[in-house]
């Protein structure tokens, strides 16, 4: 008889750990604060991953899906399936192949995976799973920044229809692209910097929008290693790139060099979701390019010298070994390294030559973190809700309008004149240093 109670507690502790039960207990006693205090991130996450699962699962069987690039995709594909290595003779139905190596390689899994890109259901089964592992990768991020508060998530997850098209209903690549760079972000703020890097180079190959992260990420490797330092981080991202892309730069490097990595290229203006207000001639002419190029890099050196860098140090500083400067820089906590690379990143949006429906996934999930990351009075919480839902109103608006490209950037700017205004605290040394990778 005296083992029964024995069991009786084994069989409790199995119901989870004390921290487990501690945990919510304390939740339940402060259920008023759950949705507005940050540290309670993780347990509003699970019940909004638990909630994506049916939400994904009736928008893939009640929302009809809309054929855009899938078959592109596949046929680009099959023609390296075939034995064409050429990257100039590589095409499908919307035009010639235009992103780098990597996706070759993810798209040529999922045409296998598909039946030959045939089974459109199962594609759908598989990006609702990649959205789902986004969202977990996106909620330890900003669980790391302890910034925002989660009744936001809500907005982040169920309440957007565009998210979910791109993802379920449209199968793009630029989720894909999207998800390995939430790991990168993961993997640095772990300070492990080469595997970062290396998941870095890994989504830029499979689409070049994540090279708007990257005047950020160099700012964080001068900053956490000198320029010696930085070097081997740098040659690691191109190895893999060179490395992807050997099989085809044998057969026609200059091909491939031009038409994965074509920075030139224009846009139609009929998709265009920012620039609606201007004339088309406007919208194609080179010199607007220019300026918007040049804006771009201003915008950028103003948020490294005055944003980035806090140090009364030159920035020149930061090409030094970090134990040769005269006063070695605190360890970098996760806010300084998410408001570096989500910062860079919203500045190439901000000054972008076209925004397409499928670019909304390049920034949808950071825009809690700049939104949130600088201190505001509880007033100005409402109306960055606002923002946030006249930005989801003009990326659904279709076709877009002259109004709802005038308050995208009417948004944008608003955001951008936070983040340079706003003084984001980064804790600065919170977590001690670990030897980096």
């Amino acid at each position: 008889m005296a083992a029964g109670p024995g069991l009786r507690r084994k069989g409790a502790a199995g119901l989870g750990s004390p921290f487990l039960r501690q945990s919510l207990r304390r939740a339940w006693q402060e259920k008023h604060l759950v949705l507005l205090e940050p540290h309670y991130t993780p347990l509003v996450a699970a019940c909004l991953c638990l909630a994506e699962v049916g939400v994904n699962q009736w928008v893939i069987h009640r929302v009809a899906y809309t054929e855009i690039d899938w078959k592109a995709y596949m046929d680009e594909v099959e023609g390296v399936v075939n034995g064409t290595l050429d990257y100039t003779q590589l095409k499908g139905d919307t035009g010639p192949l235009v992103y780098p190596a990597g996706f070759v390689y993810i798209f040529l899994g999922l045409y296998y995976a598909t039946g030959r890109g045939t089974n459109i259901r199962l594609a759908q089964y598989l990006f609702a799973v990649l959205y789902l592992a986004t969202l977990l990768l996106v909620f330890r991020i900003y669980s790391r920044t302890n910034k925002v508060p989660p009744y936001v998530f809500f907005f982040m997850c169920c309440a957007s229809y565009r998210i979910h098209s791109i993802f379920v209903l449209r199968l793009f690549n630029d989720p894909v692209a999207m998800a390995i760079l939430f790991l990168a972000v993961n993997l640095f703020l772990e300070d492990h910097w080469s595997w970062g890097c290396f998941c870095f180079s890994l989504a830029v190959s499979v689409k070049m929008n994540i090279l708007l992260f990257a005047p950020g990420l160099l700012f964080l490797l001068l900053r956490r290693f000198g320029l010696p330092g930085t070097i081997p981080k740098l040659a690691i991202c191109a190895v893999l790139q060179v490395a992807l892309g050997l099989p085809f730069l044998l057969v026609n490097p200059l091909g491939y060099l031009i038409r994965s990595f074509d920075l030139g290229r224009q846009f139609l203006f009929k998709w265009t979701v920012n620039w609606r207000f201007l004339p088309e001639e406007v919208f194609q002419h080179r010199a607007f390019h220019m300026g918007l190029l040049i804006a771009h890099l201003t915008v950028l050196g103003l948020f490294a010298l005055n944003r980035w860098h806090r140090s009364e140090e030159s920035i020149l500083s930061l090409l030094k070994d970090p134990a040769e400067r005269k006063s070695p820089p605190p360890t970098l906590s996760a806010n300084h390294i998410v408001f570096a690379l989500f910062t860079s990143n919203f500045i190439g949006i901000c000054f972008s030559r076209s925004l397409h429906y499928q670019f909304y996934v390049w920034y949808f999930h950071t825009l809690p973190y700049l939104l949130w990351c600088t201190p505001a009075q509880k007033p100005a919480h409402l109306l960055k809700v606002l923002l946030l839902g006249l930005i989801e109103l003009s990326w659904n608006t279709y076709p877009s309008t002259v109004y709802s490209s005038a308050s995208l950037h009417l948004c944008h700017g608003l955001i951008l004149a936070q983040l340079w205004y706003g003084s984001p605290v980064t804790e600065e040394g919170r977590r001690p240093s670990k030897k980096a990778e």
